[in-house]
């Protein structure tokens, strides 16, 4: 039996993955300090004899809270606050986990063998000057703006992981992640979609950053899932960096107006202005995953928006 390490498991999208892998009959550690990740997202797991949960700050070294007995074939680093929210309130935090955590889990991936994900995100690109984004593109961040936290750690982690692919041979693979929705969304995490759904569902004012015109690519979770998946089982991913996403793209006012009429709502539209740093247009090119990894996004935006909202409904009546 394989055996997975789950950084960041009690988050969004890696209790998503951490109920994949126990679906697939592999044995998960997962690893979380709930500093933005939710406990319910993995409460329902606690029985399966296969899930192994450990509270811990990532950013330690790894002897300070994983058993020192057993092996680990993979590692999938997805520990770290990932909204604006998020890591704006916690920037040490977060600069720390993609950093010294990173380090210390490479570290652990080449004692053990074990291959390593990073989760990067479509966020090295910054506000990009080429649009839609491919991996050979360097990016146009902001380094001492407010989200470089954020954006320059994750690039830090980047740099980080083909040092140990290419000094010591460890196995890597990078994803730069791009927006991601879909079943436990941290409803107050600020990002686009979980502003709006909420907003809708209780008929008060949407609010729409800027004139709206600035665009969202938005892929599902599952879709996400099984692009994580598939660049840890390929051969091709070894030392190489893929954009998982979905390149279907929308106007953030089309989203907002899309969110109402799905939600029945009666909120009206508010403009307010546009956050610090905020891309302008965000659009992944996946022509490399389509060809190498023989992935690509499934969910329609139509199909998964209701499952997104049914979620949050849930939230509004427990």
């Amino acid at each position: 039996m394989k055996t997975a390490l789950v950084t960041g498991g009690g988050g969004f999208i890696g209790s998503h993955l951490v109920d994949r892998l126990l679906d697939d009959g592999v044995q998960v550690i997962c690893v979380d300090n709930f500093l933005t990740g939710r406990k319910e997202n993995v409460a329902h797991l606690q029985s399966n004899p296969r899930f192994t949960l450990i509270e811990a700050d990532v950013s330690q070294p790894t002897e300070a809270y994983l058993p020192q007995s057993g092996n680990i074939d993979m590692i999938f680093h997805l520990a770290s606050p990932a909204s604006p929210r998020g890591y704006q309130e916690y920037p040490i935090e977060t600069y720390s986990v993609n950093s010294f955590g990173t380090h210390h889990l490479l570290t652990l991936a080449k004692s053990l063998k074990a291959k390593f994900l990073l989760a990067s995100t479509s966020e090295v690109y910054g506000d990009p000057l080429e649009h839609p984004q491919v991996e050979t593109y360097w990016g146009n961040v902001h380094t001492l703006g407010i989200r470089a936290c954020y954006d320059e750690s994750k690039r830090f982690g980047e740099m980080a992981a083909m040092v140990f692919h290419r000094e010591f041979g460890v196995d890597v693979r990078i994803i730069r992640i791009f927006n991601t929705y879909g079943p436990r969304m941290d409803p107050k995490d600020g990002r686009v979609i979980p502003n709006f759904v909420m907003q809708a569902l209780r008929n008060k004012p949407i609010t729409v950053y800027g004139n709206g015109k600035q665009t969202r690519s938005l892929c599902y979770v599952s879709d996400m899932v099984e692009g994580m998946l598939s660049m840890m089982n390929s051969q091709k991913a070894c030392g190489k960096v893929y954009n998982i996403g979905n390149p279907d793209e929308y106007t953030v006012l089309d989203l907002a107006n899309i969110i109402k009429k799905a939600c029945k709502s009666s909120s009206q539209l508010i403009f307010s202005d546009l956050p610090e740093d905020d891309p302008s247009r965000r659009k992944p090119d996946v022509s490399l995953a389509r060809k190498e990894l023989h992935w690509q996004p499934k969910v329609t935006f139509e199909e998964g928006l209701p499952q997104t909202i049914a979620y949050f409904r849930t939230l509004l009546n427990p």
